[in-house]
């Protein structure tokens, strides 16, 4: 505490305003990692926008968020201190949370009445102001909420503020676990007014309600608080002595004045020795730090591609099905298992075996352990690649047709070198890609007919439905170009009876289908579901259906309707195979580089710090994080590649070559003993030895002259 202050009440050896601010930052950190979690399939489902536009928003916040600390940590030392700022930024994430729910239930208002795309782009644009407002909040709290915490001790607490530290973290942790599988579950709930839309509103309103409930409880223990007032800070110190430096050196850049031994001792004219050998030991670290943000701009990728990754596989668990964005759990999972594994088993081991794993080593091999994460992603890509559906592009079109006649049917198409096929009844042919405006002929026996197929959009699939009467009889339908989403099973009826019929899924209403007809699509989730049919004559019939997957497209044959419903399966798109089960390999990857990596980097930026610049080095390990970030968006723009798989391996590349170059760099580092070093130098910040030498010459200048002569 400081000089006159009062000891805040205690509880087991803590300080009572500690519990507030524990609560405090674990929900806090639930409601941003909550909303984070879902934030990328926001943009994709909820706004449509594609992959690409999805990722590159996606990391903007992330590097937002990481670069508005530095000005967060110079507000709160220089101007309003960390209890107001804390405040006032936790408002600002609540309002920007609530902006995003109430854009939500706009939007699924206003897409129940079919509004315009402006107005899709107007909520949008709201969207943004929401994020906006949680970048600035988030990057207040985040230099502020610590240190808040270690104010509240004293000196003689040394040992419950280190613990404190550690509890700390642990909120951190289990905000972000509890957030990351209880959000997507809420965003899986279907809501609406006039609609049923998947359920944003709440996937974003339970952490609005978090944020709300971490305001109160800050609030709530405001008098318990041991608040330091603004005394000015060292970022906004450091930055102005380099600039003097450096403004310095340019004013005396004539060949006649002598060089100095680094170019920071330019700053001595105004600024003392201590100061500019503390700079000296940071920016020894931050020269370090260059290559780091590459390891970022793989390990955020977690939240974009890997979740869109997830997407296009099977989350199929047995007695659980996983979300795609609830596979971000396995993180801080594997996190809570390996850190004390590795502190406790690897890094003994290792010292046992006498090889010196300094941290310098440990960050390589933790970027190298990312690198081989990505790679693995990538042969994942590649096997998902091949269940994927191929479409045509916009200068061409995919065609199929079925049979619903007992004759055999001949499939052939004019102007296209293409065999014909023969298709038995109730058998579908493969799409066949051709180009716009082609025509197709059926013939059954002697009977033959040729269709044309002018008009067609380009890009798109179509069915035609035939059978054989006096003439042949053919009815076209589009089919969908894309495979469905969010794990849908989208599922079109064909009606090859001789009435109409009323068709009815697990209770829901399909419609009524008419003869030689198709359904509109009906969208399903994973599982059995039960058929049932009404004719127009009056009959009832009912079928089970089979155990739909993740991601199919399925046409189902009304053949009969007696009591049992008898029906046939054409399979358009391929249910997704590949099973999230194969990330898991990716992520322990991924987290295992974490722990070696970021963990190390926090205490070797401790440990090589000054003692009063540790937040100077923490700054600009959250800059390495939002530059990562930042690289995410240039790259993945710049490359321009189709393949995903393909992006994977370059990011990979790159760390590795940016590991290779980080390992040169950290053989040449010379690590320090910054107490040591602040030690040469006194209260004055002027080395010791010099004051020495100063004082014995003006010891000699004061002798009587006769000792002088001797």
């Amino acid at each position: 505490m400081g000089r006159g202050e009062k000891s805040a009440p205690g509880c087991f050896g803590y300080p009572l305003s500690i519990f507030f601010i524990v609560i405090n930052e674990f929900c806090e950190r639930f409601s941003y990692y909550g909303m984070r979690a879902v934030l990328v399939l926001y943009f994709k489902y909820f706004l449509q926008w594609d992959d690409n536009l999805s990722t590159v928003v996606y990391h903007t916040f992330v590097a937002v968020c990481y670069l508005t600390p530095i000005l967060g940590a110079i507000i709160a030392d220089s101007w309003l201190g960390k209890f107001k700022e804390n405040t006032s930024e936790k408002s600002e994430i609540k309002e920007g949370t609530i902006l995003l729910v109430t854009t939500e239930s706009d939007v699924l208002r206003q897409l129940s009445m079919q509004k315009s795309l402006q107005s899709r782009i107007c909520f949008a644009c709201q969207s943004m102001v929401g994020l906006c407002l949680v970048n600035h909040g988030t990057g207040g709290i985040k230099p502020c909420v610590a240190a808040f915490g270690g104010d509240q001790f004293d000196e003689s607490q040394e040992k419950q503020r280190g613990r404190f530290f550690s509890i700390f973290y642990l909120s951190i942790n289990a905000g972000s676990l509890l957030s990351t599988i209880i959000t997507p579950i809420l965003r899986g709930q279907e809501c609406g007014i006039h609609s049923q839309q998947k359920c944003y509103p709440l996937a974003f309103g339970v952490p609005a309600a978090l944020m709300a409930v971490a305001l109160v409880v800050f609030i709530v223990g405001s008098g318990m608080y041991n608040k330091v007032s603004p005394q000015g800070n060292i970022i906004v110190k450091v930055s102005k002595c380099i600039s003097f430096a450096i403004s310095n050196r340019y004013r005396n850049r004539s060949k006649s004045i002598p060089k100095r031994e680094h170019w920071m001792d330019w700053a001595k004219e105004k600024y003392d020795d201590l100061l500019i050998a503390q700079i000296k030991m940071v920016l020894k670290v931050l020269f370090l730090y260059i290559p780091l943000p590459m390891f970022w701009a793989l390990f955020d990728q977690q939240g974009s591609r890997w979740t869109l990754q997830a997407t296009t596989m099977d989350g199929n668990f047995g007695a659980i099905q996983i979300q795609p964005d609830q596979m971000q759990t396995v993180n801080p999972i594997l996190i809570i298992i390996l850190v004390p594994v590795v502190d406790l088993v690897i890094y003994p081991l290792i010292k046992k075996c006498k090889l010196n794993f300094t941290p310098l080593k440990r960050i390589t091999v933790g970027m190298f352990l990312a690198a081989m994460a990505f790679v693995v992603a990538a042969v994942i890509q590649i096997e998902i690649d091949k269940t994927l559906p191929t479409f045509p592009d916009s200068s061409h079109i995919q065609v199929r047709a079925i049979n619903l006649d007992a004759d055999n049917l001949t499939l052939s198409f004019k102007d296209v070198q293409s065999p014909s096929s023969s298709l038995t009844s109730f058998q579908a042919s493969e799409y066949k890609i051709l180009p716009l405006n082609s025509a197709v002929n059926f013939t059954y026996g002697n009977i033959s007919e040729t269709f044309s197929q002018n008009g067609l959009s380009g890009g798109s699939r179509y069915t035609w439905i035939v059978r054989n009467g006096n003439h042949v009889q053919a009815v076209m339908d589009t089919d969908i170009s894309k495979k469905p989403e969010q794990g849908s099973n989208a599922i079109k009826f064909i009606n090859s009876l001789q009435e109409t019929i009323t068709v009815k899924v697990d209770g829901s209403d399909v419609g009524d289908i008419l003869p030689f007809s198709f359904s509109n699509y009906t969208m399903l989730t994973l599982g059995v579901k039960n058929i049932e049919g009404f004719t127009a004559s009056g009959r009832n019939c009912s079928v089970d259906s089979r155990n739909f997957g993740f991601g199919s497209s399925y046409k189902i044959i009304i053949k009969e309707c007696t009591s049992a419903m008898s029906i046939e399966y054409i399979e358009d798109i391929q249910a997704n195979t590949v099973h999230m089960a194969l990330q898991i390999p990716q992520y322990f990857l991924l987290t295992s580089g974490e722990v070696v990596f970021s963990v190390t980097g926090l205490e070797f930026s401790y440990s090589q710090a000054p003692s009063n610049m540790k937040s100077v080095l923490q700054a600009g390990w959250l800059l390495t994080v939002a530059v990562g970030n930042i690289i995410v968006l240039i790259v993945a723009g710049a490359a321009g590649l189709s393949e995903q798989w393909a992006e994977y391996i370059l990011f990979a590349a790159l760390l590795v070559a940016v590991c290779i170059i980080f390992a040169i760099m950290a053989h040449f580092y010379t690590y320090v003993d910054p107490a040591e070093i602040e030690a040469q130098f006194d209260s004055d910040g002027k080395k010791k030895k010099e004051k020495e030498i100063e004082s014995m010459g003006l010891e000699i200048l004061d002798q009587p002259e006769k000792q002088v002569k001797m």
